[in-house]
């Protein structure tokens, strides 16, 4: 099964990719580990990419191809895979969509986890992060255990930057003007899943489940 996972900063994407990858026994590929790896490693193109973000800019959309495709091309990702973080826009989905078809493949869906912004506006404040493990948490919607404290390692919980209200007006203003043309491009296809985002973490997870479950049954 190969899925892409969309919708908005917030949205609850990271803790949904979990549960979809251990249901599903898929990779979750998220494109900021793609690029971490890259450029811990020292790739030409993760020097390439280093190379923009250490000048403040977006990585051009052919380094950012080439860096998803070489991912893509490993072992551990032929029976299936869940992408998270790419496409961003549609032309990165025309792409994405014409390299998996050359590959012999089929995307099976597009998973779109729809939250409105005002709802976005009011959950972001209470997302926390382990900056040492990179778990996630809502002190709402997902708290740890113990306040402040990982329940993976121990380590304290930090407030991410971007998470600030002028930061998460930034990042809203980008999702709807590079995204929403992306999530159009997938309705247009019939590859578009439509999840709402809005009811409890085990709701979102119970209807995702079941709409995936049903694309599994007529492979």
């Amino acid at each position: 099964m190969r899925i892409i996972l969309l919708g908005p900063p917030g949205a609850g994407k990271g803790t949904q990719a979990k549960f979809i990858s251990e249901k599903f026994g898929i990779p979750h590929i998220s494109t900021g580990d793609i690029f971490m790896r890259n450029i811990t490693e020292g790739t030409e193109l993760g020097k390439k990419a280093k190379s923009f973000i250490d000048q403040g800019l977006l990585v051009p959309d052919e380094v950012t191809i080439d860096l998803v495709m070489n991912r893509l091309d490993q072992a551990d990702v032929e029976e299936g895979y869940l992408l998270d973080g790419f496409p961003r826009t549609a032309y990165q989905g025309e792409v994405l969509c014409r390299m998996i078809r050359k590959g012999g493949q089929v995307l099976d869906a597009a998973l779109l986890i729809d939250v409105p912004s005002s709802y976005i506006r009011e959950r972001m404040p209470g997302r926390r992060i382990c900056r040492f493990c990179g778990a996630s948490y809502h002190l709402q919607f997902n708290p740890p255990e113990e306040v402040g404290l990982c329940d993976h390692c121990g380590h304290e919980l930090a407030e991410r930057r971007d998470d600030h209200a002028e930061a998460v007006e930034e990042r809203l203003k980008v999702y709807e003007e590079q995204t929403m043309p992306l999530i159009e491009f997938f309705e247009k296809k019939k590859l578009l899943l439509r999840i709402d985002g809005t009811k409890e973490i085990e709701a979102v997870t119970r209807e995702i489940f079941e709409k995936l479950s049903t694309l599994e049954n007529h492979e």
